[in-house]
C-alpha cells in the first residue's frame, strides 16, 4: 500500500485565504480580529506542514471521483475540465449553454473543497472553539441517562459471554431490507435538548462545513467539539459490540473511526437524498425529531449486486436508530411538511477497508489526513511524497 502525503494544501492556501474573506472576515469581524485570525491561519499552515502524518488517511480517488450533480441525479468523476466535457458529453449534450457552465463551476468548487478540506476543518473548529458559547454544555459529553433503557440492554446482552448475532437479534426489530435493523437510542429529552444546542450553534455566524458531498444542510459535528467525550465512546463503549455480532465481514478487528455529521430536510431546502451508498463499513442513522411528515429512507441491495426488486420503506421515529452496511444502496424519500434533522455516525474498520478502498474498489493510496480522514491506516509499506493527486 503506497502513502502519499498531499501537499497541495500550501499550493491552495491563498485561494483560501480568499475564500474566508470574503465569506467571513469581512463581514463578521474587526479590523483587529482579522489580523489575530491571520495570524492563526499562519500557525495553521505551518502545524499542517510539520505534522508527522501518522494515524488516519483518506484514499487519493476522494479528489477524483463521486462528485454528485444533481441536477442529472448522477455520480461522475473530475480530473479536469477538457476530460470532464469530454467523458460527460452524452450528458451534458441536452442541456443549455447556461446549465452546463453552472453544473461545472459547482464541480469545480466541490473540487477545492476536498482539495482543502482538511485545512478548512482544523480553521473552522479553532474558530468555533475560541469564539462559541454552548447553550447547553452538557450535551457534549456522553452520559448513560440520555441512551434509551432498551439500548443499554441491548448493548449488556452483547457484552456478555457467549452472546451470538441469533442471540441479539430477539432485541432488535428487523426491517423488511435485507440486514436493517431498528433500535431505540437516545431518550426523548436528549434528543429535545440537542435539538436545541444545534439550532443555538447555526443561528451564530461561525463559518460552517458541508456535512457530505450530497447534503447542503447540516453540521459536522467534530468541528463543534462531539467527538472526543461524545461520538468516540458512544462508538466504542456501546456500538461496536453490537456491529461486531451483526456484520462480522464488515466490522473485522473493530470499527476503530468514525465521521458523524447532522443533516437537514426541510421544505424549500434539501428535502430528500438520491440513492447513494456510504463511505462506511456501518452506518447508524437515528432520527433526531422536529415536526416533519414523510421523509421516509429506502433500501435496496448492495452496490455491487444486481439487486432489481422493490425498495423497502423504513420509517423515521424519533430517538430510534436505523444500522445498516454503510455499502448498502438507500436514499431518503422527499418530505412534504416540515423539517427533520437526523444524527449520522459512518463507522469504518481499517482492517477492512485497508484491503479495498469501497469507493474506487482499489487498493487505497495514502493520502495524509487530520483526524480520522477516510479511516484508512498505514500498512507499513513505502511512502511517496506527491504535490498533486490530479
Amino acid at each position: 500500500m503506497k502513502k502519499y502525503y498531499h501537499q497541495s494544501t500550501e499550493l491552495s492556501y491563498p485561494i483560501y485565504w480568499n475564500v474566508i474573506s470574503k465569506h467571513y472576515i469581512l463581514r463578521h469581524i474587526t479590523k483587529s480580529t482579522y489580523g489575530k485570525l491571520r495570524n492563526l491561519l499562519r500557525d495553521l499552515r505551518s502545524e499542517f506542514m510539520s505534522q508527522n502524518h501518522k494515524g488516519f488517511y483518506r484514499c487519493g480517488c476522494y479528489l477524483q471521483r463521486n462528485f454528485y450533480i444533481a441536477e442529472l441525479n448522477l455520480h461522475v468523476n473530475y480530473c479536469d475540465e477538457d476530460s470532464f466535457l469530454k467523458h460527460n458529453a452524452e450528458h451534458l449534450k441536452c442541456m443549455q449553454l447556461e446549465q452546463r457552465k453552472k453544473i461545472l463551476l459547482n464541480i469545480k468548487e466541490e473540487y477545492m473543497r476536498r482539495v482543502n478540506i482538511d485545512s478548512d476543518a482544523r480553521l473552522r473548529g479553532r474558530l468555533i472553539q475560541q469564539q462559541y458559547v454552548p447553550r447547553f454544555k452538557e450535551v457534549y459529553e456522553l452520559k448513560e441517562c440520555y441512551l434509551d433503557d432498551e439500548f443499554i440492554r441491548l448493548v449488556e446482552h452483547a457484552k456478555a459471554p457467549g452472546s451470538t448475532s441469533s442471540s441479539i437479534l430477539r432485541l432488535l426489530k428487523r426491517e423488511k431490507a435485507p440486514e436493517v435493523y431498528r433500535m431505540k437510542v437516545f431518550t426523548g429529552d436528549f434528543c429535545e435538548k440537542l435539538l436545541l444546542e444545534l439550532d443555538h450553534f447555526n443561528q451564530t455566524s461561525l463559518p460552517k462545513g458541508r456535512p457530505n458531498t450530497m447534503n447542503n444542510s447540516g453540521i459536522l459535528l467534530e468541528e463543534v467539539g462531539y467527538y472526543e467525550k461524545f461520538i468516540t465512546p458512544l462508538r466504542e463503549k456501546y456500538l461496536n459490540c453490537i456491529a461486531s455480532l451483526l456484520y462480522p465481514d464488515w466490522v473485522g478487528d473493530g470499527l476503530d473511526s468514525h465521521k458523524a455529521f447532522t443533516v437537514q430536510y426541510k421544505e424549500n431546502e434539501d428535502v430528500d437524498l438520491a440513492q447513494h451508498y456510504d463511505n462506511a463499513e456501518v452506518t447508524l442513522n437515528v432520527c433526531l425529531g422536529k415536526d416533519f411528515d414523510d421523509g421516509s429512507l429506502y433500501f435496496g441491495g448492495m452496490r455491487k449486486t444486481q439487486d432489481h426488486s422493490q425498495p423497502s420503506e423504513v420509517e423515521h421515529v424519533t430517538g430510534e436508530g436505523i444500522l445498516h452496511r454503510g455499502q448498502q444502496v438507500h436514499g431518503a424519500m422527499p418530505i412534504t411538511f416540515g423539517e427533520r434533522v437526523n444524527l449520522i455516525i459512518w463507522m469504518r474498520s481499517s482492517s477492512v477497508r485497508n484491503k479495498l478502498c469501497p469507493m474506487c474498489d482499489n487498493t487505497p493510496d495514502l493520502v495524509s489526513s487530520f483526524g480520522f480522514g477516510d479511516g484508512f491506516t498505514d500498512g507499513g509499506s513505502d511512502t511517496v511524497q506527491m504535490c498533486s493527486l490530479h
